[in-house]
């Protein structure tokens, strides 16, 4: 078991507020239901909200709900998502995202683990575990004066990294739930599985299911899988010239117009263990030029 599922079992063991960190798409909302469904509160509603989606002027509304005639268009009475999360799991995905005047709201809600919907004057208490999810450094965000350090020492309790896609010891297994989930009741041959497992996937498992399902379409018109991750892939170019520079890498490090030796290509693939990213900027040149030369010699 890997390590970050150890915490996700022993963060669902209790009522803990839990801060999940990690990269877009690298599966956050997977692991916030998972702690969820292995709660005590796995019985009650799992509320998620995506604060980095909420029309601004109504993230208060959302969050405590209102009253109907609260406002203009209030024409009914809302819940909002706190109340509506009672004896269940609330989810704020995209913490990092939210207003800080929403911020102060948020903060007194778990400081009294009650709401004020708008329209209203009577305090309703709730009950719920709260799972936030970022893949800001909240820290960072804090010194910026972006978000609010008391509320960050709040969300702070219990942070789970979820790991990148590109460092999952259980690729095999991840690849092949999602084609499984896809549709295709065949399990990915052992080269599919290798294709796949050589891609760093920037978007994560979002993007690993987006190929996937493109994939699972089209394999019976005779594409392939390795047409499709050239498509998904574009950096990997068959030169490495000015403009491949130029197309790939914009950082202010002079570039060498032509790739260097292989071995010295697998040199410092070795001295970086493996890093690609780390690999080009130290040969200075751009990781389209380098994927082309791995592919070219195999590795």
């Amino acid at each position: 078991m890997n390590r970050h599922e150890s915490m996700l079992r022993i963060a669902a063991s209790s009522d803990i507020s839990v801060l999940l960190l990690g990269e877009s798409g690298s599966g956050k909302e997977v692991a916030a239901r998972f702690v969820h469904a292995h709660s005590k509160r796995a019985g009650g509603p799992f509320i998620a909200l995506n604060c980095g989606a909420i029309a601004k002027g109504l993230t208060e509304s959302i969050l405590e709900g209102h009253r109907k005639g609260a406002f203009t268009g209030a024409v009914d009475e809302r819940l909002g998502v706190v109340r509506s999360a009672d004896h269940g799991t609330l989810f704020l995905d995209e913490i990092g995202e939210m207003p800080l005047e929403i911020q102060c709201k948020l903060l007194r809600i778990l400081q009294e683990r009650s709401v004020m919907p708008l329209g209203s004057s009577k305090a309703h208490p709730v009950d719920f575990r709260l799972v936030c999810a970022t893949n800001r450094d909240l820290r960072a965000e804090v010194r910026a004066g972006r978000f609010r350090e008391d509320l960050y020492f709040r969300l702070n309790v219990f942070p789970i990294k979820i790991p990148p896609l590109r460092e999952r010891e259980d690729f095999n297994t991840i690849a092949q739930e999602i084609w499984k989930e896809v549709g295709d009741s065949s399990l990915l041959t052992s080269a599919e599985i290798k294709l796949l497992a050589r891609k760093e996937w920037p978007g994560n498992v979002r993007q690993l299911k987006n190929v996937l399902q493109r994939y699972s379409l089209l394999k019976p018109y005779e594409t392939t899988l390795s047409k499709i991750l050239e498509e998904e892939f574009y950096e990997i170019v068959e030169t490495c010239s000015a403009a491949d520079t130029a197309l790939y890498d914009t950082s202010p490090i002079r570039r060498n117009s032509s790739s260097p030796e292989w071995n010295l290509i697998y040199s410092e693939l070795e001295k970086n263990k493996g890093n690609r990213k780390a690999t080009a900027k130290k040969l200075g040149i751009s990781r389209g030029c380098l994927y082309y030369q791995i592919r070219k010699h195999g590795s």
